[in-house]
């Protein structure tokens, strides 16, 4: 399904789009840390607890800001088998259902309650409990409010696309991707 530009989208949609292409880059970095602390622990027996703390801190900004990206892209999982045999006005209202049903909702507790998370985390200054294991543990829980405000943004940039194409363009797709 081809939604139309809005306003809203032509602003978010670029940014995430920087956003998701400099999240990518955090795989390959991940890569080359794995296999580092690999070599490290079997080639020279060392092993070193914050190489793999820093790794759980790597995979979760990939995981947290890539959800977004793949949300705006529309590259996130679908039941394709169903939504492909639809029309393009059946697939947005089930688009814009799914969305005020079930991503706002969702995307509101997961701000509400990460914010206190994460506060917390920053108040107590949060460490972790392994020896030799990495300080400023808010920093990687800090991960949780920022990937679900970006995925909050791509939502409300798909929300305004849907709604255009319900509501507005009367189903004709002007300046669609």
């Amino acid at each position: 399904m081809q939604l139309p530009e809005t306003r809203l989208s032509r602003v978010i949609d670029p940014a995430l789009t920087r956003i998701g292409q400099w999240a990518s880059w955090l795989w390959l970095l991940l890569m080359a840390i794995i296999v580092g602390n690999v070599v490290l622990r079997y080639a020279f027996d060392a092993g070193h607890i914050e190489i793999e703390e820093i790794q759980w801190h790597i995979y979760s900004y990939g995981f947290l800001l890539g959800l977004s990206y793949a949300y705006q892209a529309d590259a996130h999982i679908r039941v394709n088998v169903l939504h492909e045999h639809w029309s393009d006005r059946t697939q947005a209202w089930i688009e814009l259902y799914g969305i005020l049903l079930f991503m706002l909702p969702f995307i509101a507790v997961i701000l509400i309650f990460s914010f206190p998370f994460v506060a917390a985390s920053f108040e107590i200054g949060e460490v972790s409990q392994s020896p030799g294991g990495l300080p400023f543990r808010w920093a990687v829980k800090a991960a949780l409010p920022v990937g679900f405000l970006l995925l909050l943004l791509a939502v409300l940039s798909r929300l305004s696309r849907v709604w255009s194409l319900l509501f507005i363009s009367r189903g004709v797709v002007r300046g669609a991707k």
